[in-house]
């Protein structure tokens, strides 16, 4: 990448010091969108903004808009004539000639469509062979469809237009304002000036998608009631599963909730959410246009887990509108002062305004495990984070700026008050509504509204890096204690941190139930002697009985909780009965496995034995998960073939006695993941597959059969020409490149290596994804062997690739997966030694790439250690 594709934070601070943005126009041409092997489309752009050059000396080089499309066909600055060949580069078009104030820029230009989700991504339905079109830009891709300032903090007002199909929906942030024949069966439609906003959530789309209109009508507290225009969309050949009915129930609940507890009326006129192909992202948050992965449209069966799941996206991206779109950070390093919000008022707002209960229970379970993973990283970094370029900023969408700074917001608002936080909040709409902020701005809210000094609680949570862990030892006297420790990865420092907690004591009941005996609360300073905390009010039962003692009841805090021996035998052994605390002591189960502190195959029993009969799907679902990564990861070499035997058979033990339901469901999906590596049940499935009608189940057997060679191509062709889908083709390639045949696994690496298919066209995200999982899925060790060729092929293809497909293929096909010997170091293992070599020969590669090894060198290290333990 060119230094203007990696556009750096100095950079950007150059551009934002002396340019300002008063409008882009931008009109759009799809009118030939639709026909076969399009690959580009033509871009008009009028550019007007405030050029001051004082504030840019001592600066070297011309101000630049981002550019990476095709070709720039002309360029005009002020009226006069520029040759576009000077000034267009690979990633930017420079601006020689501006003047001090008004300038206006125009460019006629070219732009590709994008195979692989970044930028105008094109897709063309396998179904009926219609295309759609829609954009994805975070964090810099706008760049990829028109020249643009690319960057967060110079935010504008955007008029755009697109021409296309008269049939098609044609869309963008605003309301349409009119449309008007530009020739045969093609309309141009022109949309409203949007409100001042940054580019990474300008949003363009075009298609035949089947649409669903309605309205809300609401108001902010002592406000005059307005109504939101509400469209939800999908593709056409999915308009049968959409159901509308429930995504409008939760939008309009959300938009009542979120009007209430911001008091800031919704700014942005229209509200549309769109189900697109082939996604990169769970949802992103264009002001009036929102799109959302369509694996959100449940076209086979889906658990209850999955329609929570689901609101809370929703509701997510609707905080965004708010978090991030209204207020916006400064640059990429306080990407968290939206996201962190948006993840944390996602899961509150579904359970305080939906129907669904289980909200923070999945978010214990679930997403606080995502964090817990990231943090324990030698790549973690504090939630504010620092970023000096966009690679920096493409990697820093991670567990960290999501899921553990939603969870310390979770811990601040018990630390400063739910209603302190609430006015803080609307403090920070109020006052930097339609600008630029940063975490500065935002302790200056929190102070005043808490009447504290924030400084010291933001340098402990948000400015240093670690997970702080927590157990609960005790006295002589049985009077229990929490102890709060860890080491920062990044910086082997001590971690101390402020936490308002409770202590819960679980014993068993009458019924064989771990019921809450005692709850007490505690405050944790950083300054506790020796890094303990009396508990005052709990003592442990002076008889020997079942117990567990919980120190992060109701899981208010962000740590890594370590029970003690017979804490573990009892929650091995009996259910729990409080949800949220069943949640987190399984979290804290499942961390002592990662950590070699419990053996795989007591964790995996106890899954079957409790796990599966766990009221809460979304917990069923990751113990699933867990248990599933226990045996292929975590278990010695000389018993993981009996431990996955036994899961795989008590899985189907489940399956055959269980009613319809949730959780068989689940237990369906994770026998068919295992199935992939582990023969024991393969005859189970090709026997359900003569009955199986859902597509998702029937592939997964299919997949699992075919890594095995009990399927061929013929047997996988006949299934995807029973129904022709997008799901079908994506699990149709991995099927392919499933069989253990040395050719087809060689074929497969190479085209995951080229991002190619074999007759030379571009892969798209998803089928390139599915190259990469059906090569690895390789229980017959067919493809041992490719690890050099792997290595030596690193850097060539991040070079070559986007940053996206690029990491899929690191990602993917890093030889993760391995057993240490007996008697043999975890960093002696072969494997290990390889990833530490690359590292160490490498040291100019890009970051990011960087990055990426060093994550998946630990991964290894962490489950050869915990293999270690357990033998």
């Amino acid at each position: 990448m060119s230094e203007i594709a990696n556009l750096t934070r100095r950079q950007a601070a150059f551009r934002s010091s002396c340019i300002s943005v008063s409008s882009y126009t931008v009109h759009v041409d799809l009118s030939s969108a639709a026909e076969e092997g399009a690959t580009s489309y033509p871009v008009t752009s009028r550019t007007e903004l405030v050029f001051d050059p004082a504030s840019a000396e001592g600066q070297t080089g011309a101000p630049f808009l981002d550019y990476m499309g095709e070709s720039v066909n002309s360029l005009k600055i002020n009226g006069a004539e520029r040759d576009p060949a000077e000034a267009a580069g690979a990633a930017g078009i420079t601006l020689e000639g501006l003047v001090a104030g008004t300038n206006v820029v125009e460019i006629e230009s070219v732009s590709r469509y994008s195979r692989s989700g970044e930028g105008l991504h094109r897709f063309v339905d396998p179904s009926d062979g219609s295309v759609y079109l829609y954009t994805q830009y975070e964090p810099a891709d706008c760049r990829r469809v028109f020249p643009v300032f690319d960057q967060p903090d110079i935010k504008s007002r955007f008029r755009f237009s697109i021409t296309g199909p008269e049939s098609w929906q044609l869309r963008s942030n605003a309301p349409e304002v009119s449309r008007r024949r530009a020739g045969d069966g093609v309309v141009r439609v022109e949309f409203a000036e949007t409100q001042l906003m940054s580019s990474y959530v300008t949003a363009l789309l075009a298609g035949p998608y089947h649409l669903v209109s309605d309205s809300w009508r609401g108001a902010a507290p002592d406000a005059e009631e307005f109504s939101i225009d509400l469209a939800v969309l999908c593709r056409a050949s999915l308009a049968e599963y959409l159901d509308a009915e429930e995504i409008l129930k939760i939008t309009k609940q959300g938009l009542d909730f979120f009007h209430r507890e911001f008091s800031y009326p919704y700014p942005w006129g229209k509200y549309d959410q769109v189900f697109v192909p082939e996604y990169n992202l769970g949802a992103m948050e264009n002001p009036g246009l929102v799109t959302f992965t369509e694996k959100h449209v449940f076209d086979t069966g889906a658990t209850e887990a999955q329609h929570e799941t689901r609101a809370n996206t929703i509701l997510h991206e609707m905080a965004h509108m708010w978090f991030g779109d209204l207020v916006t950070m400064q640059w990429w390093d306080d990407l968290w002062l939206k996201e962190s919000f948006a993840d944390y008022m996602g899961s509150y707002a579904v359970d305080a305004a939906t129907d669904f209960t289980t909200a923070w229970v999945a978010f214990a379970s679930s997403r606080k495990g995502w964090a817990y993973v990231q943090d324990q990283l030698p790549t973690t970094h504090p939630i504010v984070a620092d970023i000096p370029d966009l690679e920096a900023a493409d990697q820093n969408f991670d567990g960290i700026t999501y899921a553990k700074g939603a969870s310390v917001l979770k811990q601040l608002a018990a630390y400063a008050g739910a209603e302190a936080f609430r006015q803080a909040a609307r403090r920070y709409f109020a006052r930097f509504a339609f600008g630029n902020a940063r975490l500065a701005d935002f302790l200056d809210v929190l102070e005043e509204a808490t009447g504290k000094d924030m400084s010291h609680w933001s340098a402990a949570w948000l400015q240093t890096s670690g997970l702080p862990v927590l157990s609960a030892p005790w006295d002589e006297a049985g009077l229990v204690q929490v102890h709060q420790s860890g080491t920062d990865p990044a910086t082997g420092q001590h971690i101390s941190r402020p936490h308002v907690i409770q202590i819960g004591l679980f014993t068993l009941d009458g019924t064989g139930v771990l019921s809450r005996a005692q709850s007490v609360p505690a405050e944790l300073s950083t300054t506790a002697p020796e890094g303990l905390t009396p508990v005052p009010g709990l003592q442990l039962p002076a008889q020997e009985t079942p117990r567990v003692v919980l120190p992060n009841d109701q899981d208010l805090t962000y740590a890594k909780v370590v029970l003690d021996a017979a804490s573990v035998d009892a929650a091995l052994t009996y259910p729990i009965g409080d949800a949220l605390a069943r949640a987190t002591v399984w979290a804290s189960l499942w961390s002592m496995v990662r950590d070699g502190l419990l053996v795989a195959e007591r964790f995996v029993d106890a899954v079957l034995q409790l796990g599966l009969h766990i009221p809460e799907v979304s917990v069923v679902q990751s113990l699933l998960r867990q248990a599933n990564q226990a045996c292929e990861l975590y278990t010695p070499a000389g018993r993981q073939e009996e431990q996955e035997a036994r899961f795989s058979a008590g899985l189907a033990e489940f399956i055959a006695a269980a009613q319809p339901s949730d959780a068989r469901l689940a237990a369906t999906r994770t026998l068919a993941a295992v199935s992939r590596r582990h023969p024991s049940q393969l005859d189970h499935l090709q026997s359900e597959l003569l009955s199986e009608r859902d597509e998702e189940l029937r592939w997964s057997y299919l997949q699992a059969l075919a890594a095995h060679g009990r399927v061929g191509k013929e047997e996988l062709d006949a299934e995807i020409n029973r129904r022709t889908s997008a799901r079908a083709g994506i699990a149709h390639r991995l099927a392919l490149a499933a069989r253990p045949d040395p050719e087809i696994k060689e074929a497969a690496l190479q085209q995951a290596l080229a991002g190619m298919d074999a007759d030379g066209v571009e892969l798209s995200n998803d089928h390139l994804t599915a190259t990469v999982d059906g090569f690895t899925a390789d229980p017959h060790g067919v493809a041992k062997g490719y690890e050099t060729q792997y290595f030596d092929s690193l850097t060539e293809v991040w070079e070559r690739m986007s940053q996206g497909q690029a990491t899929r293929v690191v990602r993917g096909l890093f030889p993760g997966v391995q057993q240490l010997d007996a008697g043999q170091e975890p960093t002696d293992h072969p494997m290990a030694r390889r990833a530490r070599q690359w590292l160490e020969e490498n040291g100019s590669a890009p970051t990011a790439l960087r990055r990426i090894v060093l994550e998946e060198e630990d991964h290894l290290l962490r489950s050869l250690r915990a293999q270690q333990a357990a033998m």
